[in-house]
């Protein structure tokens, strides 16, 4: 892979030495995304403070310690108060299941921290409104407070909302978004915390449908109004957890089984505010599909289509051309024109999924210096949570149309 010149190297400015302490709860997989973007954002971007990674927190000490050595961190903790309560911690990074965000959210926003919370933003509406009211009297002091869809950092999607704004497509017509895994296809795949609602909220709705449903409503510039819905719990009991988790999955008990009290797929028709019509499916049972997050919008104008699986690309359709040469064409999303490519590779070489954490540290840091207002906000947040409520609603009502709270 080539890489920048010596002379190019030789010539960026030092790091600043002011440092913006980061405090973390949670080290499974998100936990090491995240680490990966505090780690290397100040190293690729010219930030105004340099993300220090002063410490992680779980609650068990061995795992937890080990986390902090193989990500950076500089101490661990066993409890999240003491972690908001210490000094070198100025950001608050919530990267644990939904359950937690609320509380954690919360009390660190009243402690004066900036916060960074994991999606979905919390389990339930209510929560994800507490939270919403906690971050408003916080920005009055100063304080941010960003949900972390990491996906709308994906340079080729931030690109697809300029194009968008731009007025490339004209009005929009529809959107659709699928989410496709299939990490659960096999029964016997143990029953994670992903698999219980007190734990998750919901299941491949909030983990997959929360990125997909933010995702439309960013590229589309307005929300959702209303849904129609159906959902699935395709395998209603699964092996225990033998021990931690790892990854996704983890080792299964022989022997106990417990019950799945989430869905495993869910599909939805929705109408966007502007009259635009718009479908998804979510589902974590896909056999074949690995992380297919796919997304069209189709405008009088044009289309732009964009799959995660190939993610330094989109593909644009200009309907304005003529008939005889216009089509589909692909758009490399490697120039240094490009959002976040200035500090990359030359032209061509690709990004992957970890630099959406990057680009998220980078982003949280010069929020914060800048003073300016978060995005996604835990607002935003707060607007997913209710299209997922609606969803869940009218899933149990046999698909009634079901408006989404203002």
């Amino acid at each position: 892979m080539a890489r920048r010149e010596e002379s190019e190297q030789e010539t960026e400015a030092p790091p600043p030495t002011a440092t913006l302490g980061v405090g973390m709860v949670g080290y499974a997989f998100m936990g090491a995304a995240h680490s990966q973007g505090w780690r290397t954002a100040g190293h690729v971007f010219d930030l105004p403070v340099r993300p220090a990674l002063a410490a992680i927190c779980g609650r068990d000490r061995t795992a937890v310690e080990a986390a902090a050595a193989r990500h950076g961190w500089a101490a661990a903790e066993t409890d999240w108060r003491a972690l908001i309560a210490r000094d070198d911690v100025q950001l608050v990074d919530i990267c644990t299941p939904g359950d937690s965000h609320a509380e954690i959210a919360i009390a660190a926003l009243e402690a004066g921290k900036h916060v960074l919370c994991e999606k979905p933003l919390a389990n339930t509406v209510e929560e994800a409104e507490a939270m919403v009211e906690a971050a408003e009297r916080a920005a009055a002091r100063g304080q941010v407070a960003i949900v972390g869809f990491n996906y709308r950092k994906v340079p080729a999607l931030t690109y697809a909302r300029a194009m968008i704004e731009e007025g490339r497509l004209g009005a929009l017509r529809h959107v659709r978004a699928t989410y496709l895994q299939d990490w659960l296809v096999d029964p016997q795949s143990p029953l994670t915390w992903r698999l219980q609602r007190e734990r998750a909220g919901s299941g491949a709705l909030g983990d997959l449908g929360a990125h997909i449903v933010d995702l439309a409503q960013y590229l589309a510039g307005e929300p959702l109004i209303g849904v129609s819905a159906v959902s699935e719990t395709f395998v209603r009991d699964r092996p225990v957890l033998a021990g931690a988790a790892a990854g996704l999955s983890g080792a299964a008990d022989s022997a106990a089984r417990g019950a799945v009290t989430v869905d495993d797929a869910a599909l939805f028709t929705g109408r966007m505010a502007s009259g635009a019509l718009a479908s998804f499916e979510v589902t974590r049972m896909a056999a074949g599909r690995k992380n297919a997050l796919r997304l069209e919008i189709n405008g009088e104008l044009g289309s732009i289509a964009f799959d995660l699986e190939r993610l330094n690309e989109l593909s644009f359709h200009d309907h304005t051309e003529p008939a005889t040469s216009a089509g589909f064409r692909r758009i490399l999303v490697t120039e240094p024109q490009h959002p976040y490519l200035e500090a990359w590779w030359p032209p061509g070489h690709g990004l992957g999924y970890e630099h959406t954490f990057v680009h998220q540290a980078r982003d949280v840091v010069r929020t914060i210096v800048e003073g300016r207002a978060p995005v996604p906000s835990f607002a935003d947040g707060l607007q997913v949570q209710r299209v997922l409520a609606a969803v869940e609603e009218s899933a149990a009502k046999n698909s009634v149309h079901t408006p989404v709270a203002p």
